[in-house]
């Protein structure tokens, strides 16, 4: 295995993702918890209450959420929290925008990662090029963008994927 060139792109790491997500949570739950209390009403929140409560429960907590994740994804290339900390999600091949198809294959790849004790979430702790298996099965990759020189644009980024190694399905 060769060093990284010195201009390959700043892959986002474990932690500033699990940060991002945490504030993406926060985003959703702000948005998410007073719909559902004025639909369901306190019952929504008792722990005893049913796992679904209704039509509404599944639309609001889940439908939604989803589409809005992919929607910033498909406009702004990151969620709210990946924007706050300057990071963006692009083709891994490239370096370019993901197709919407990608996008879509990396949310339910969530779903797959998330499954055995969020190992395939914990990956990106170990993997050279910080993909978790949400980011290999789409073929994408997370990144930083370069300090002091403002965004990225996608043909510096393609650039510096050409130059460094990169995972091949």
């Amino acid at each position: 295995m060769t060093a990284p060139a010195a201009n390959a792109p700043a892959y986002a790491g474990f932690w500033i993702r699990v940060f991002a997500s945490l504030v993406d949570s926060i985003l959703i739950a702000c948005i998410t918890a007073p719909i559902m209390r004025l639909v369901y009403g306190p019952a929504f929140f008792a722990a005893e209450g049913p796992l679904i409560m209704g039509p509404a429960h599944v639309l609001v907590v889940y439908v939604l959420p989803a589409l809005a994740v992919v929607l910033f994804w498909i406009y702004r290339q990151a969620t709210p929290g990946k924007m706050m900390l300057g990071m963006r999600v692009v083709d891994a091949r490239t370096g370019g925008r993901p197709g919407n198809g990608q996008l879509v294959i990396r949310y339910l790849g969530y779903f797959v990662s998330s499954l055995p004790l969020g190992l395939g979430l914990l990956w990106v702790a170990f993997d050279p090029r910080k993909q978790g298996w949400h980011d290999k099965l789409a073929k994408t990759v997370v990144i930083r963008e370069q300090t002091g020189s403002g965004q990225a644009d996608d043909e510096t980024v393609h650039g510096q994927l050409q130059q460094s190694e990169r995972w091949q399905a």
